[in-house]
């Protein structure tokens, strides 16, 4: 948890916030693929190929099957074969179902009267299939739509913007220990999520206590 004073706007990630673990859907893919769960996650840390694929896949400058192409190169580059490429985003998101206990808590916030947005780092072309985001969401920002990705302060930025809230007022809720780092720079405070339990009790902390409606 990051940042001090009491906060009114929420900003929620989507992958492993929304959703299930998205490291263990990738772990569970690199199982899959190569008998190795860190696979796809070490590719993306440490080979530079691979990770420039997937931020410009997620800044929007190329498209899932650009990338996917892309990701299989890279794999058999490093003794991998996963096959076609066609169907590797399929096949991840496949492991990612929602999680009812964050949604229940995004639907408290907004019944409670605060402002509840969506920044999110987007991977596929079809990830947020099944989710009504403009409903669930008073904002929603997406990586792709706005050419920046977390952790970059611009990305935030806009979030916060669209949001109609200003940083200093706001909490980011994230997966990812690095994102509520970024956040941080620009005043938002933050709670590294890892279930709805607790990421409600970090808010209530920040956001002096929550309702029960």
């Amino acid at each position: 948890m990051a940042g001090t004073g009491k906060r009114t706007a929420v900003l929620f990630d989507f992958g492993g916030v929304l959703t299930t673990s998205v490291v263990a859907a990738f772990e569970d893919l690199g199982r899959e693929l190569g008998d190795e769960p860190r696979l796809l996650l070490r590719l993306f840390a440490k080979d530079a190929a691979s990770g420039a694929l997937l931020v410009a896949h997620e800044e929007g400058r190329i498209g899932q099957r650009e990338f996917e192409d892309g990701l299989v190169t890279r794999l058999r580059a490093h003794g991998v074969d996963p096959g076609d490429g066609p169907g590797l985003v399929g096949r991840l998101q496949a492991r990612l179902g929602p999680d009812p206990d964050t949604l229940a808590l995004v639907a408290r916030l907004r019944a409670d009267g605060h402002r509840v947005g969506l920044l999110s780092n987007s991977l596929g072309d079809d990830c947020y299939a099944g989710f009504d985001l403009p409903a669930l969401f008073d904002a929603v920002t997406v990586s792709r739509d706005i050419g920046v990705r977390k952790p970059s302060r611009r990305a935030y930025a806009i979030a916060c913007e669209r949001l109609g809230a200003d940083p200093g007022e706001t909490v980011m809720v994230d997966d990812l220990e690095q994102n509520i780092t970024a956040a941080a720079r620009l005043g938002i405070a933050g709670v590294v999520h890892r279930d709805a339990a607790t990421t409600s009790a970090e808010l209530a902390a920040l956001m002096g206590g929550l309702g029960h409606k």
